[in-house]
């Protein structure tokens, strides 16, 4: 106890790097939006109306990670709220990441969630859907106003809770007397909207603004007006800002891993003690981001998946390269100790291509002449423990 208190007492004293890390960070709206005045001025045109209390058209916006796109709507719909706020209008926007677990599963703990953000509690299980919805209706209807729904990472939502979801939230303005609400859907796929049925994506009449990435130039020049207000002047080193500009412009322009690399980069300067954030430290922060980006990604994936990546992990640490084959045996044995129904082989093999994709490990199909094909698997070593102390937690392992 003693040496934690110490420990603690010290930290106060050391001179930190950082005038202000919020800043740097995701939930951080500036006032002015560098390289996406052009996307700025479309949303603000199509989102307008609201102010004579007109219903805006839905709107849906595509792009790459840390492209601005939710930036720009938090800033758009912040100012037309700060500017109806004096005035006869009640406007309102209502903010719903559907990529958290626990928010967009199911269309029930989606709905719940929008009662939740208006103050009103619902239980997380135990009523019909319909009813939820007429709970959310009750509480919204009793004001004349207009509210935007942001529905951000919508794909997530429409994966998991089926597109209906999208239908239905279409279907309540028909049911509203006093109030009326505008969709805005963001989302890192452009094709998402092409997989809706075609009748509700006609109910939609959508505008649609796509942001293109940030090239590193963009990227340096956003990095270096955020820096003046993060550090104190001097403590970043010659080259910091321009390698985190080239790591993110080679991960498709994204703004977001930039800001977060030189948060991350003068967290670890600071915990060295050192009164400059070098380049090495960039090439750390990179590796730790990677790792906590793996762990993100398994922490939120379902059960099966998890034990498909369990399995896999495991059957490669064994024997090397492995076939699906040698991973369905194994998996099939853990679903039997945890208790859960296991897939398919066939859907266990989709599982594996998925787990392929994200990056977590890698298969190969090779064929195997008259007996066929398989995928070869195997798993990159990096982050395997990290990653299966995760995994135990998530399928109830000791």
């Amino acid at each position: 106890m003693g040496t934690t208190k110490n420990f603690f007492e010290t930290y106060l004293k050391k001179e930190t790097l950082f005038l202000d890390k919020s800043v740097l960070q995701s939930s951080y709206t500036p006032d002015t939006i560098p390289h996406r005045e052009e996307q700025t001025k479309q949303v603000a045109e199509i989102l307008a109306p609201a102010l004579k209390m007109e219903l805006p058209s839905n709107l849906f916006i595509y792009g790459k990670t840390g492209t601005g796109k939710t930036l720009v709507i938090k800033h758009i719909t912040s100012q037309l709220i700060e500017i109806t706020r004096p005035q006869q209008v009640v406007l309102q926007a209502l903010y719903t990441n559907c990529k958290l677990k626990r928010v967009a599963d199911t269309e029930y703990r989606f709905i719940a969630e929008l009662c939740r953000t208006m103050g009103k509690t619902v239980p997380p299980t135990g009523l019909p859907t319909d009813e939820v919805y007429k709970i959310f209706l009750r509480t919204i209807d009793d004001t004349k106003q207009i509210i935007i729904l942001i529905l951000d990472e919508i794909d997530h939502l429409i994966n998991k809770a089926g597109d209906e979801v999208l239908y239905n939230l279409l279907r309540l303005n028909a049911e509203l007397s006093k109030c009326r609400i505008s969709i805005i859907g963001i989302s890192n796929d452009v094709q998402f909207i092409d997989y809706i049925d075609p009748r509700i994506r006609s109910s939609l009449s959508e505008e649609e603004i796509v942001f293109p990435p940030y090239n590193a130039l963009q990227i340096q020049h956003i990095l270096r007006d955020r820096a003046e207000k993060a550090f104190k002047k001097g403590s970043l080193n010659d080259g910091v800002v321009e390698k985190c500009a080239a790591y993110a412009a080679r991960e498709h322009g994204d703004a977001r891993r930039a800001l977060d690399l030189l948060r991350v980069a003068g967290e670890l300067a600071e915990r060295e003690g050192l009164p400059n954030v070098s380049v090495k430290h960039i090439d750390l922060a990179e590796d730790k981001i990677e790792r906590d980006r793996l762990v993100d990604i398994v922490t939120t994936q379902p059960q099966q998946f998890q034990a498909v990546l369990y399995s896999s992990i495991n059957v490669c640490a064994e024997r090397g390269d492995v076939s699906t084959g040698e991973v369905y045996d194994f998996y099939k044995k853990l679903c039997s100790h945890i208790g859960i129904r296991p897939l398919t082989q066939r859907r266990v093999s989709d599982v594996i291509a998925e787990l392929d994709m994200l990056g977590i490990i890698n298969a190969r199909v090779i064929s195997k002449g008259r007996y066929g094909r398989t995928k070869e698997i195997s798993v990159s070593g990096t982050n395997q423990e990290k990653i299966l102390v995760v995994l135990k937690e998530g399928l109830g392992l000791k």
